[in-house]
């Protein structure tokens, strides 16, 4: 690579398609399938409401760099205790979540876009690095962000233990996203990401971070793995969407 790189466009999709996104036994990559329940299982889902609709984020684009991006500054607000120092390769057009804002009435648009996640999402393919920002900004003084994450996706190593990241469960992000190569090959080959509204304030591997006061054993904790039923019929979906429903079976 000699420039950057957006998600979504045919280079990118031929880069990525190559590319091993963490260790073939990183439980990123485990298959679930047959895992067995654990006791509470039903518990668990009804918590978070076995009949609602599971949904994801459209707008979760990233950036590829090349190797010898130069590097920037970022100011780190809300947990420099929590973040990797910088500077960073972030490339002046990365994307951020949520912006620009959307067709809503500006002050509408405004206030939810202030009140997103404003993810931001940088990585380095030829160094096996990811860079992942919680609300970022680019400001006129420069990047800022509440919280920077660096993972190595090369490794099976984890953030340091009660660390948060871009992801309030202390996980990346990147490695959850659903692409446009995964869905065109047939399967998606790797965990999902999804939020429930209340969880538990305790975390499982590979996550290193709660966010909850709740002590309910009957809530989700940060990391827990969920799958879809074995026997759940994807025949009816198109060819996009059973490549997302056989990988959650797995």
């Amino acid at each position: 690579m000699s420039a950057p790189v957006m998600f979504n466009t045919p280079a990118a999709d031929h880069i990525l398609a190559a590319m091993q996104v963490f260790p073939p036994d990183n439980p990123w990559n485990e298959d679930i399938a047959k895992l067995p329940l654990i006791s509470n299982s039903k518990e668990i889902i009804a918590s978070i409401g076995a009949i609602k609709n599971l949904a994801y984020n459209l707008d979760m684009g990233f950036i590829l760099v090349p190797a010898k991006q130069p590097l920037v500054p970022i100011a780190i607000r809300s947990y420099p205790n929590e973040s990797e120092p910088g500077p960073f390769p972030i490339a002046a057009e990365s994307p951020i979540e949520c912006w620009p804002l959307d067709k809503r009435p500006l002050a509408t648009a405004q206030a939810a876009q202030e009140n997103s996640d404003r993810h931001v999402i940088v990585v380095s393919p030829e160094t096996q690095k990811l860079y992942e920002f919680y609300k970022g900004r680019k400001t006129e003084a420069g990047w800022e962000c509440a919280c920077a994450a660096v993972f190595d996706l090369a490794s099976n190593k984890l953030r340091p233990d009660g660390w948060t990241s871009s992801d309030a469960a202390g996980l990346p992000v990147f490695p959850a996203i659903i692409r446009f190569d995964e869905v065109e090959a047939g399967m998606v080959n790797h965990a999902m990401r999804f939020t429930v509204r209340n969880t538990r304030r305790a975390y499982v591997y590979p996550a290193t971070h709660f966010a909850s006061r709740k002590t309910d054993p009957n809530l989700p904790r940060m990391g827990e793995r969920f799958r879809l039923r074995a026997d759940f019929d994807v025949s009816t979906f198109s060819p996009h969407i059973q490549a997302i429903l056989k990988g959650l079976k797995k």
